[in-house]
């Protein structure tokens, strides 16, 4: 049986993925939490102004022309602490805890926030944090501190799954925790990218992080038929 995917690197405790999530996620197994930014489909908005005509914004509307339910659908479904960055772009169930991103530097021409769903038992909370430059080669790269921000907000213990992993924010901020990640990304560009992101983050550690406990060998058989 031929993998679901083109190429898998394992780095420290992340496992990434080069493949499309719709043929990657039905494989994995053992996933505790999900926080994830798809794409939403904004691409064909984007095609005038200064911001959306910037080199740094070459490659932004052929990633981001596409926005599927099923992808959200296929996540829900997992019933595990969730965050999904745009899901007000999607059908999701009502919810109590809505997370905001406040731009505070945020240029008139752009949101002044971001909103993503959860389906935590919590309050409504709102992060405040600039907007920096593009970063990582991928023209909507999420802050760093965001989403620690976001892991903390979702507690617990398990592999974090990200479906949408672009340039493996979601993957470093699992690395800088201490916590195991599963990220998969379909675009090769930016799957290098997260690929040397991690790398650099284990090879730096920080030294107020403690390692995760060691895991018996069946927890951490990720993929049916015994693949790890």
């Amino acid at each position: 049986m031929s993998n679901s995917w083109k190429r898998k690197e394992v780095i420290g405790d992340c496992t990434l993925y080069l493949g499309d999530c719709m043929e990657v996620l039905p494989t994995i197994r053992s996933i505790g939490a999900v926080l994830t930014d798809p794409p939403y489909g904004l691409g064909k908005r984007m095609q005038g102004g200064t911001w959306g005509a910037k080199d740094e914004m070459s490659g932004f509307l052929e990633w981001d022309l596409e926005a599927r339910q099923e992808w959200i659908d296929a996540i829900l479904a997992l019933k595990v602490p969730t965050v999904i960055w745009g899901a007000n772009y999607f059908q999701v169930p009502a919810a109590r805890c809505w997370l905001f991103w406040n731009k505070v530097n945020a240029v008139p021409t752009m949101a002044d926030a971001e909103m993503a769903w959860t389906n935590l038992d919590k309050p409504a909370k709102r992060f405040n944090h600039p907007v920096g430059r593009v970063e990582f080669g991928h023209p909507t790269t999420k802050p760093l501190p965001l989403f620690q921000w976001c892991l903390a907000m979702l507690g617990g213990g398990g592999v974090v799954l990200d479906p949408f992993l672009g340039s493996g924010t979601t993957a470093v901020a699992c690395a800088k925790a201490g916590r195991r990640c599963v990220g998969i990304e379909k675009n090769e560009s930016y799957f290098e990218i997260a690929c040397d992101r991690i790398r650099k983050v284990y090879a730096q550690p920080d030294m107020f992080v403690s390692a995760p406990a060691p895991q018996l060998p069946q927890q951490l058989g990720l993929l049916k038929g015994g693949e790890g």
